[in-house]
C-alpha cells in the first residue's frame, strides 16, 4: 500500500515494491479474506432491480467448485478460458476460478459481434468460454470456426453443445488446490480496443494486479478507507473495470456494487450510487460528460456520500472539474495508463493541487517521462512521447502471438505508450494526443483533446470530436464534429458562436475553422471517439 504521507515526495521516497516471487491472483482477492464468513464481497443489483449480496467465503466456495468443474473437463495451466459476460457473481467467480487454475482468463464484451467474438476466441485459442445465453446464440454462428473451442459454460441455461455452469458446479467439490503460479506467469489476456488497426491480445502476468494497487490507491484519494464501497459503469471485460476496480477493490477486501446498464442512464447513475452507499467510483470520461449534459437536476433528490472519484481514458477539462466539485462533492482524479501498461500516472486530491487538463504526476513506483524518437528525455515543456522505464510490474508481457508488434512497443529501455505529452517543473504530465491524431497547422502542433474540452464547454455542445483535415495552404485545419444538446438547432449562426467561443477562450490558431453538426460521434466500446473514422468523414 501506499504510505499516507501529506505531501507527493514523501510518499513517493517511501514508497518501495514487495513483489513476491509466486503470487496468485484468484488467491489474492478471495481466499484470503474467506475466513470470516460475514465479510462482504459483492453487492449485485440484478435487472429487476433486487439485490443479493456474496460473501467472500461464498466467492471461494463458488470459484474452487467451477475450477474443478474445467479442471474435470480437462483445462490446465496456460490453457485460456474466455469469459463473456456482463458484471455478474458468475463473472466474478470465473475469473478468480480461472486464476487459481493457473489458466489464462480472455475477458470479452458483451456488445462484440461474432466477427470481433471469432477474432479474440480464435487468436487466443481459448478452449474454454463461460458465458449466458445471448453470448451462446453468438458463438453458435462461429463455433466450427474454432476448432479450439472444447467447452462452453452457459450460466442460464443449457443450448446445443454447452453445459450447464450452475449444475455442474453444484455437484462438484468445495475443495480446490491451488496452483502455486509465479508472480511473473501469465493470467490473462485483454484485448485492445483497436483505435489503431486490429486488436491486439495484451498478455498481462500474475504480477499486474500488484503493480496496479498504487495508482489506484492515489487516484482514490489513499483507497481503501473504513466504510468504502466502490462502484463502476465500466464493463469488467476491458482493463478499466476488471484492474482499476474489481480485482483491486478485492484485493483489500473492499465491497464492489455490480450492475449491468442495458444502456448508460446519468439518472440512474445517481440513483444507483446513493442507494448503495458508494463512495469511491471510476467513472469515465464519457460517463462523466453525459451525466453533465443531464443537467443537474438529474441528480435532485439524491444523498450521495462520495468520498473520491477518479476517471481515465480521455483527459478532463475544466467544465468537467467544476461539475465534478458541484455536483458529486469530489474533485475528481484523473489517471493515465493503457491496456498494455496501466494506472502510471494520476492526481490526488488530499496531496496535490489539481491541474485542469493535466494528468497527473507518476504514480510512486513507476517511472514516466516524456521522450524523443530515439528513447532519450527531453527538456521540460517540451513534447514528445510519453513513455515508462522497464522493467515495471504493472507492464504487459508481450503481444499475444504477436512478437514484431512487441518489439515496436519498446525503444531504448522505455515503453512507448503512442501518446504525445508534456512534463513540467514539477513533474506534471499534460496529455496532449495520441502521435497520430496530433495535428500540424500553420507550423502549430495541436492537441484535440484541448479543443474537445473547451467545446463541451459551450451551453449548445453534448460532444465533440476534433480532427485535422489536409489543406493545401496550412497543411492541416481543425474540423470539428459535433453532437448537439437535446432541442438545439444546428445552423450557420451558432457554428460562428462556438468558433468564437474557442477562439476567445484558447487561441486564435486553436479554433475549428469547420464545423460539421452530427447525430453521434464514431466510439470505441469503451467510450473513445475513433479521430480516424472523422477523418475517413472529413
Amino acid at each position: 500500500m501506499l504510505p499516507v504521507r501529506a505531501d507527493y515526495e514523501a510518499v513517493c521516497s517511501d514508497f518501495v515494491w514487495d513483489i513476491p516471487v509466486h503470487f496468485n491472483i484468484g488467491v489474492d482477492v478471495c481466499d484470503k479474506w474467506a475466513d470470516d464468513p460475514d465479510r462482504l464481497a459483492l453487492i449485485y443489483r440484478r435487472r429487476d432491480g433486487s439485490r443479493r449480496d456474496y460473501s467472500f467465503a461464498q466467492i471461494k466456495r463458488l470459484s474452487n467448485r467451477f475450477a474443478n468443474v474445467m479442471a474435470r473437463h480437462g483445462i490446465r495451466r496456460g490453457d485460456r478460458v474466455g469469459i463473456l459476460l456482463p458484471q455478474s457473481p458468475e463473472t466474478a467467480i470465473a475469473h478468480v476460478a480461472t486464476y487459481k487454475m493457473g489458466a489464462v482468463a480472455v475477458p470479452l464484451f458483451t456488445l462484440f459481434g461474432v466477427e470481433a467474438l471469432e477474432y479474440r476466441l480464435g487468436n487466443c485459442a481459448a478452449k474454454a468460454l463461460v458465458t449466458d445465453m445471448e453470448g451462446a446464440r453468438k458463438i453458435a454462428e462461429i463455433r466450427d470456426l474454432l476448432p479450439a473451442l472444447e467447452y462452453v459454460y452457459v450460466v442460464d441455461g443449457k443450448p446445443d453443445r454447452c453445459f450447464d455452469f450452475k449444475s455442474l458446479s453444484a455437484e462438484a467439490s468445495d475443495h480446490f488446490d491451488p496452483v502455486h503460479t509465479r508472480a511473473d506467469e501469465p493470467a490473462l489476456i485483454i484485448y485492445t480496443s483497436g483505435t489503431t488497426g486490429q486488436p491486439k491480445g495484451a498478455l498481462h502476468a500474475h504480477r499486474v494486479l500488484l503493480g496496479h494497487l498504487p495508482g489506484v490507491e492515489m487516484s482514490h484519494d489513499f483507497f481503501p478507507q473504513d466504510g468504502d464501497v466502490i462502484w463502476t459503469p465500466a464493463d469488467w471485460a476491458w482493463i478499466g473495470g476488471l484492474l482499476d476496480v474489481l480485482l483491486p477493490a478485492w484485493h483489500h477486501g473492499v465491497p464492489v456494487v455490480a450492475h449491468r446498464f442495458e444502456k448508460f442512464d446519468a439518472q440512474a447513475a445517481f440513483g444507483l450510487m446513493a442507494e448503495y452507499g458508494v463512495r469511491n467510483a471510476f467513472l469515465p470520461p464519457t460517463a462523466l460528460k453525459m451525466m453533465r449534459a443531464a443537467g443537474d437536476e438529474s441528480a435532485a433528490g439524491y444523498t450521495l456520500n462520495l468520498r473520491s472519484v477518479a476517471s481515465g481514458g480521455e483527459t478532463l477539462g475544466t467544465e468537467l472539474m467544476e461539475w465534478g466539485r458541484r455536483v458529486l462533492g469530489v474533485t475528481i482524479n484523473e489517471f493515465y495508463g493503457q491496456t498494455e501498461c496501466n494506472m502510471v500516472v494520476s492526481s490526488c486530491s488530499v496531496m496535490m493541487d489539481p491541474k485542469p487538463g493535466i494528468m497527473g504526476r507518476a504514480v510512486p513506483g513507476h517511472r514516466v517521462a516524456v521522450i524523443d524518437g530515439d528513447g532519450y528525455e527531453v527538456s521540460q515543456g517540451q513534447m514528445g512521447r510519453i513513455g515508462v522505464r522497464v522493467p515495471d510490474p504493472v507492464m504487459f508481457l508481450e503481444y499475444w502471438r504477436n512478437p514484431a508488434a512487441t518489439q515496436a512497443k519498446f525503444v531504448n529501455g522505455w515503453l512507448l505508450t503512442g501518446d504525445m505529452g508534456e512534463m513540467d517543473e514539477e513533474g506534471y504530465i499534460r496529455f496532449v494526443g495520441r502521435d497520430d491524431d496530433l495535428i500540424s497547422s500553420a507550423g502549430y502542433r495541436i492537441g484535440p483533446g484541448e479543443i474537445e474540452d473547451c467545446l463541451i464547454g459551450h451551453p449548445a455542445v453534448r460532444m465533440a470530436g476534433v480532427i485535422g483535415k489536409p489543406d493545401p495552404v496550412r497543411g492541416q485545419i481543425i474540423k470539428a464534429f459535433i453532437v448537439l444538446g437535446d432541442g438545439v438547432k444546428p445552423g450557420p449562426g451558432l457554428a460562428d458562436d462556438i468558433r468564437d467561443f474557442v477562439k476567445t477562450r484558447l487561441a486564435a490558431h486553436e479554433y475549428p475553422r469547420e464545423i460539421a453538426f452530427v447525430d453521434h460521434l464514431p466510439m470505441t466500446t469503451t467510450g473513445k471517439v475513433i479521430r480516424r473514422d472523422l477523418r475517413d468523414m472529413a
